[in-house]
């Protein structure tokens, strides 16, 4: 029986998110999030941890976010791969001058939002390139569910690209946790199959 997609985001990394910096700092930051473990007191929670234990397989992006969070959820000696596959949509610093200045998370928005709209700078992954990245690592996670639960510990609006793609080709989303902040997860199974899940299925 084919078993079930499980993704999950990363747990909080360790940095300094209290700040107000320029468009331009914002693309310096961006790359010292890249580069960042998890903070030192983080923890994941029980219920992604028994997920982990019923997957058959887990996956992580490359970046240290994702790869220390896929070692906090599963034993220690589970091999998990890690693949630039699953690294975040990109988030490209956008063209405003220095003297607007603000925190890092408001930057994501405006990024996001503008990268959404096609703004793209030479050599980074555009919007529809994603998408079609998307589609690729959709099919690998189908595969790999052939053989059983998969999980796959990777980033928030990555994950949030998944869940539309995993819905079109009739996947169903039957659990969630943690709306997307970190830790959250998604359940995905086909359309059909039976909940396997203990815990009660979360409302929209």
């Amino acid at each position: 029986m084919t078993g079930r997609i499980i993704t999950a985001r990363h747990g909080r990394p360790d940095l300094a998110r209290d700040l107000t910096i320029t468009a331009r700092e914002y693309g310096d930051w961006w790359m010292q999030y890249d580069a960042s473990g998890l903070a030192a007191d983080e923890r994941p929670p029980q219920s992604l941890i028994r997920l982990a234990e019923g997957a058959q397989t887990i996956l992580s992006s490359t970046l240290p976010r994702a790869i220390e969070t896929a070692r906090h959820v599963a034993s220690a000696e589970r091999e998990i791969p890690a693949d630039p596959i699953f690294v975040e949509a990109p988030l490209p610093p956008p063209p405003l001058p220095d003297l607007f200045k603000l925190r890092p998370g408001q930057w994501g928005v405006v990024s996001r939002t503008l990268w959404f709209m096609g703004f793209a700078p030479d050599g980074v992954e555009n919007h529809w390139q994603t998408w079609g990245r998307v589609r690729e690592v959709s099919a690998r996670l189908a595969t790999h569910a052939k053989d059983g639960d998969v999980l796959l510990c990777a980033h928030g609006y990555l994950n949030w690209m998944i869940d539309q793609q995993l819905r079109r080709e009739g996947w169903a989303r039957t659990d969630r946790d943690g709306g997307n902040h970190y830790w959250s997860w998604r359940i995905y199974e086909p359309s059909g199959l039976k909940r396997r899940l203990g815990a009660p299925a979360v409302a929209e």
